[in-house]
């Protein structure tokens, strides 16, 4: 792997804090333009206020549940456990307002966002339920995971930002094949820089000593190249503004979770891919082998 590359794109857990966020990313006008995450700790009856300006934002409890306020709506959002316990209820904010978001009792708070093109129609704010938030079962066999699509453009009504949650069960392997969308190929592919946000834990019985890891792989074409291998553990970033990604593994003895956020500059929203033509073939296994059972996480919905 390059260092450069490695240094760049790849967050360790707290190097990004700041503003009382544990995490940061913002577009940065260089090599990162369209999406962002912040993620607050907070503590019962802590806040946290910002004025989205050109962005949307997303409110998307990872444990525990918060109020949420934008401009003069208010909503209770009851959140989980954690993220293996099931969906979340979210909210959405869009440009030029200002979220407020006080937690009932300890939680953190996930608030991925996108930059939004002057001139583009946006909706109001709104909340989804967890009950409405689609569950996907993607994959087979030991490429088996679980997608929840609670900001994807079926569900979620908004002008350039996508968002879900991808679940592995221990031992699989997730972002498989290899894909990337960074062109914008009308009706094949769209051009989207996207963030993986991980959280892991280890499986019932693991002794307290276990230190729950996963890994990513991100790698570039000829033209642009791009090289990331990197060990992963909660509250871990990596960004990846083009080229191949995957694969997302979770090792033995450790689930993995990952939160996604995409946006890009295309006039279209939409979540197009292009597999890595030597490892697309293996999409046809999948009729063959059956979900792992272990899925869903937190039971049937």
């Amino acid at each position: 792997m390059t260092t450069q590359s490695q240094g760049r794109w790849v967050r360790p857990a707290g190097s990004t804090a700041g503003d009382g966020w544990q995490t940061r990313i913002e577009p940065d006008g260089a090599d990162w333009h369209h999406t962002g995450l912040l993620v607050a700790d907070l503590a019962a009856g802590e806040s946290r206020e910002l004025d989205t300006d050109d962005r949307e934002y997303l409110v998307v409890p990872l444990s525990g549940g918060c109020t949420v306020s934008v401009d003069a709506l208010e909503w209770t959002l009851q959140g989980r456990a954690d993220v293996f316990a099931g969906a979340t209820d979210i909210v959405y904010a869009p440009p030029g307002s200002r979220v407020r978001m006080t937690a009932d009792k300890p939680a953190r708070i996930a608030v991925p966002f996108a930059v939004v093109p002057a001139g583009r129609a946006v909706p109001e704010p709104h909340r989804i339920d967890a009950d409405d938030v689609p569950v996907e079962m993607r994959g087979t066999g030991v490429a088996s995971r679980e997608v929840r699509n609670f900001g994807t453009p079926a569900t979620l009504q908004a002008a350039s930002i996508i968002a879900c949650e991808v679940l592995t069960p221990a031992g699989n392997w997730s972002s498989w094949p290899p894909h990337k969308h960074d062109e914008h190929l009308p009706g094949v592919e769209s051009e989207l820089e996207e963030i993986y946000y991980y959280e892991l834990a280890a499986v019932d019985g693991a002794p307290q000593s276990a230190a729950a890891i996963g890994y990513q792989r991100v790698y570039g074409t000829d033209d642009r190249p791009f090289d990331v291998l990197a060990e992963i553990r909660t509250g871990d970033v990596v960004l990846i503004p083009h080229g191949w990604h995957g694969p997302s593994t979770a090792p033995p003895g450790y689930d993995l979770y990952y939160l996604n956020v995409m946006a890009g500059p295309g006039p279209e929203r939409a979540w197009l891919i292009t597999d890595d033509p030597a490892h697309g073939w293996v999409r046809s296994r999948w009729e063959h082998e059956t979900v792992d059972p272990r899925l869903p996480f937190g039971g049937t919905r």
